[in-house]
């Protein structure tokens, strides 16, 4: 017996090291048909090792303090900020590599959650695995602001200062709930103090227990697949192993690797060479320092959160408060948690649906894309119009979806066993998407 073995053999007897690899990698039977659309999965695991590893470099130069440094108007925050940028040894790109993965890490998942809506991955027996990933994403929500604010810049400031003071509008605890959440009667020192903290380990000592839990839960019930049939029906006799399954390792893991690939190679591009993504991963306001006493002249939160800021601005204020958009808001985020129930169709798969699903889901895109684009821009009288329409299109597709979805059937029967569709077919249905999301974003940009 090797040393190696030996070695392994000594962990075996006091870690489940090897039943563990056995249980979720190389004997966990994952469906013969995945897509690339199951490569979202892998890269936002991927993306969530480089936000921390990337974070605990970030985290060794840069100090949480809003005091000015003498002689200037820079706090101490920001200042550590551009040291990081001019001064520590390789500091810009790992500074750029966690910006730039804050939006790639939204990309990643709206894709994957896009996912499992095209083929139910929500549906039974995975109504926690989809509860667990909500979870994940109001972290990551969560996360995404709190770190928004350590950089201490002009849209950093301003920002925070607009979605915490939309606390206040709750009534009875909204005023006491936005000062608990800043600290202070202002965004301050303590505020950054605070949300510094939440930050780096709070939120993500959450998010990291959520995805376990995730994964965990999701390798209980096995994986969905492009054709929502359950490989676990039909096993070989003699092995007990699904007859339209193959081990998670080495097929998925090689073929992950294709999907690394092609990621590092689109990220590596936006660090290099457009880090602010004309904007819109970096606003050119966050490069000055804050200003409590001048306020920028359109505050809007990044491009990841302009959708649910488009359905706010978009419901009109009542008796001076706006707490109606603030719970429309987020009922736009929480309505997601909920798919499981809303619907009632016993077809998982988009390929097996009828129309009425289809045509709703494809309004839902063009809705949610339209509001993403509209949250980002200055409000006028015909884009607060737009808004209030995509707005109505996005509630009533999950409000609607109890309706629509009952006895939508499609011409196409569910297979007892999972198929391989044609090329072709795919190409002309993705290119009709990409049209459709191509001309609305045109539109709501140009009005």
């Amino acid at each position: 017996m090797s040393k190696g073995q030996k070695l392994l053999d000594w962990v075996d007897a006091r870690f489940p090291l090897t039943s563990m690899l056995k249980e979720h990698v190389t004997e966990y039977y994952a469906p013969k048909n995945f897509n690339f659309w199951y490569f979202f999965g892998s890269l936002a695991l991927l993306v969530l090792v480089m936000q921390l590893l990337t974070g605990i470099f970030l985290t060794m130069n840069y100090m949480p303090d809003a005091s000015l440094v003498p002689g200037t108007k820079m706090s101490v925050a920001f200042s550590s900020v551009e040291y990081i940028m001019r001064d520590v040894s390789g500091g810009w790109i790992i500074r750029y590599m966690h910006s730039t993965g804050a939006s790639m890490f939204f990309i990643v998942v709206y894709l994957h959650m896009f996912r499992g809506l095209i083929y139910g991955s929500y549906k039974q027996p995975r109504e926690l695995v989809w509860i667990f990933g909500m979870l994940i994403f109001l972290c990551l929500m969560a996360e995404a602001f709190l770190g928004y604010l350590l950089p201490w810049g002009q849209m950093s400031f301003w920002g925070a200062q607009v979605i915490v003071n939309l606390f206040s509008s709750i009534p009875v605890i909204g005023p006491d709930l936005s000062v608990f959440i800043r600290g202070d009667f202002v965004v301050s020192g303590a505020t950054l103090n605070r949300f510094f903290a939440l930050h780096v380990i709070a939120v993500p000592l959450v998010l990291l227990a959520l995805v376990v839990a995730h994964l965990m839960a999701l390798h209980e019930v096995g994986s969905n697949n492009p054709d929502g049939v359950e490989i676990k029906a039909l096993k070989d006799p003699e092995t007990h192993l699904p007859l339209d399954g193959i081990p998670f390792h080495p097929y998925y893991t090689v073929k992950d690797v294709l999907g690394v690939a092609v990621f590092l190679i689109v990220f590596s591009a936006i660090v290099f060479f457009m880090p602010d993504m004309g904007g819109y991963f970096l606003e050119a306001n966050n490069f000055f320092p804050a200003d409590p006493l001048k306020t920028p002249p359109h505050i809007a939160p990044v491009w990841y959160f302009t959708p649910f800021y488009a359905i706010l601005r978009a419901v009109p204020s009542f008796l001076g408060t706006q707490v109606w958009g603030v719970l429309a808001m987020g009922a736009a985020v929480v309505l997601i948690a909920f798919l499981p129930w809303l619907d009632r169709s016993p077809i998982k798969s988009v390929r097996y649906r009828g129309p009425k699903f289809k045509i709703m889901l494809t309004l839902f895109v063009i809705a949610f894309v339209g509001l993403g684009i509209l949250g980002a821009l200055p409000p006028t009288d015909l884009r607060t119009f737009v808004a209030r329409t995509l707005s109505v299109i996005y509630f009533v597709f999950f409000l609607g979806m109890p309706f629509y979805t009952k006895n939508d059937v499609g011409r196409t029967p569910v297979p007892s066993r999972v198929t391989e569709s044609t090329t072709r077919g795919k190409v002309l249905f993705f290119v009709l998407w990409a049209v459709l999301i191509v001309a609305a974003a045109v539109f709501a940009k140009h009005i």
